[in-house]
């Protein structure tokens, strides 16, 4: 079992910062990906930030320039920086992960989601 654990969401006026984190845990040999995916009400879930094993990134438009993402590969933690928030980034964002398991699987993984609002 691989287990993923988000932290930092909450409230914040536009124009502030918050930062997300997302631990894996469990059987896991290797983390091939991690990423930050969002949900506003009413809309589809989308894209907000990659990162490979090998510090690759990908970011969606609405995002780059402002948000961050990063991470420890020893502690199989990845964060997501986001500043210059604005009441558009307001949704429920997801953690994902792409494992290989102690046993050889290949499963990609979600986290339960954290809520961030941002006033206007």
């Amino acid at each position: 079992q691989v287990q993923l654990v988000e932290s930092g969401g909450g409230l914040v006026q536009a124009g502030g910062s918050l930062r997300l984190s997302c631990a894996a845990s469990g059987s896991i040999f290797s983390v091939r990906a991690m990423g930050w995916y969002r949900q506003a009400p009413g809309k589809q879930r989308e894209l907000v930030a990659t990162i490979t094993s090998g510090g690759s990134t990908n970011y969606a438009d609405s995002v780059k320039g402002r948000f961050t993402i990063s991470g420890d590969n020893a502690k199989n933690t990845k964060y997501l920086q986001m500043n210059s928030l604005n009441p558009e980034d307001t949704a429920v964002y997801y953690c994902n992960a792409n494992v290989r398991t102690t046993g050889g699987r290949l499963l990609e993984v979600w986290g339960q989601g954290t809520l961030v609002t941002v006033s206007s």
